[in-house]
C-alpha cells in the first residue's frame, strides 16, 4: 500500500477562501491536515502557523501550505522554528526553485496577490519538485543555528 504524502495546511482570515479551495483539490493525492483558521473572522496567524510548523519541523507532516494576505507575516512566524525552511512564492518558478535550490518544507502564499490557478499552479510544482542536493546541500545545511 502507498503511503501518501502528508501535508499540513494553515490560514489566517485573508486566507481562509484561498485554503478551502486548494485542499480538496490535493485531498486525492495527499493526506491533509487544517490547522485552521476556519472562518474568514479576524485571528492572529500565529496562533495557526505555530503549531503548523511545529508538525512539521517534527516530521509529523512532510510539507506545510500556509496562507495569508501578503504571505509575509505566516512566513516570518513559520520561519522561527529551526527545521523551518519557509518560501514566500507568488509564481511557480519560485515554488519550483523554493524546492529545488532551497529545500523549502513551507510554502507561504499571498491570497490577495496572487488569483487561485497561480496558486494551484505553485503548490503543483511545489509538491512534485524534489530538492537538487548538490551545491544547495551545505548553504541549506548553514540556514538553522546551532
Amino acid at each position: 500500500m502507498e503511503t501518501k504524502t502528508r501535508i499540513a495546511f494553515g490560514c489566517d482570515h485573508a486566507g481562509f477562501e484561498l485554503k478551502q479551495k486548494l485542499m480538496p483539490l490535493f485531498a486525492d493525492s495527499f493526506e491533509i491536515k487544517d490547522f485552521g483558521c476556519f472562518s474568514d473572522n479576524s485571528v492572529d496567524y500565529p496562533d495557526f502557523v505555530h503549531p503548523l510548523a511545529m508538525s512539521v519541523a517534527n516530521g509529523q507532516y512532510e510539507f506545510g501550505i500556509v496562507i495569508c494576505g501578503s504571505g509575509n507575516g505566516v512566513c516570518m512566524t513559520a520561519n522561527k522554528h529551526q527545521q523551518i525552511r519557509a518560501a514566500l512564492c507568488w509564481n511557480k518558478e519560485l515554488g519550483e526553485l523554493a524546492r529545488l535550490h532551497n529545500d523549502a518544507n513551507v510554502l507561504c502564499l499571498p491570497s490577495r496577490f496572487i488569483p487561485e490557478t497561480t496558486a494551484i499552479e505553485i503548490l503543483e510544482v511545489f509538491l512534485a519538485t524534489a530538492f537538487e542536493g548538490g551545491r544547495h546541500k551545505n548553504r541549506v545545511k548553514k540556514i538553522a543555528l546551532m
